[in-house]
């Protein structure tokens, strides 16, 4: 899951992406509304965590913008405004949850999980694809009602294809949705990550096949006799 984080507080900000990279979540840090606004516009966030009091402006305006932009990635508000007014006001500007600091970052997590398994959102469904099942909420997965354990990495990248079974994904997308923009990627960094899940996937004797489609991507296929 790629999320955006606007927050200019960079000790704090630094402490959110390593709380939240180790729990499986891809950090796109910005320390401005202008940043946020230039994020935005280039896309692919699963969720928007939004510190209020930013250099450059408030963020409430950047919510209520993004809202009368009809934008409908959820939005969580971390401030320290712990007032009653002030969560009123988050909330009705259009966000969809609101936290004060200091927290904790399991407790943030937490929150990030529950909004994406809200209705039409991320993580809402189990996925199944063959004998395989994904459970996004709990990032979890079966193979034959058999949990395996498996990397959050590989977890987001068999999600990714599972949501788009039978489609070829092209590798700069999967590239996009699995690492924040300035992670150091190495070249192989995706070929490595497939070869790993597609061997957990094997030893596991999944009924799926990952193939790899040259010069494009990767497509997840159920073979015909498991659908037999």
């Amino acid at each position: 899951m790629r999320l955006l984080l606007v927050e200019d507080n960079a000790r704090l900000a630094n402490l959110i992406r390593d709380g939240l990279d180790r729990q499986g979540f891809a950090i796109d840090w910005y320390e401005t509304v202008e940043g946020a606004v230039h994020a935005v516009q280039i896309g692919g966030f699963d969720l928007i965590l939004l510190d209020l009091g930013l250099p450059d402006g408030d963020g409430l305006e950047l919510v209520r913008s993004l809202r009368a932009g009809n934008n409908p990635t959820p939005i969580l508000i971390m401030t320290a405004r712990g007032g009653l007014d002030d969560r009123v006001a988050g909330l009705d500007a259009g966000a969809d949850d609101y936290v004060v600091k200091p927290f904790e970052i399991p407790e943030l997590a937490a929150r990030c999980r529950a909004l994406l398994r809200r209705p039409g959102a991320t993580l809402s469904t189990i996925l199944q694809a063959g004998n395989v099942s994904l459970e996004p909420a709990e990032r979890m997965v079966s193979v034959k009602a058999q949990k395996i354990e498996i990397s959050p990495r590989e977890v987001d990248l068999l999600e990714l294809l599972m949501r788009r079974a039978g489609h070829v994904v092209a590798k700069p997308a999967i590239e996009n949705a699995l690492y924040s923009m300035d992670a150091e990627v190495t070249p192989n960094a995706l070929e490595a990550s497939i070869s790993r899940l597609r061997k957990r996937l094997v030893a596991a004797s999944a009924d799926i096949e990952i193939k790899t489609v040259h010069g494009v991507g990767y497509a997840l296929f159920i073979p015909v006799s498991a659908n037999a």
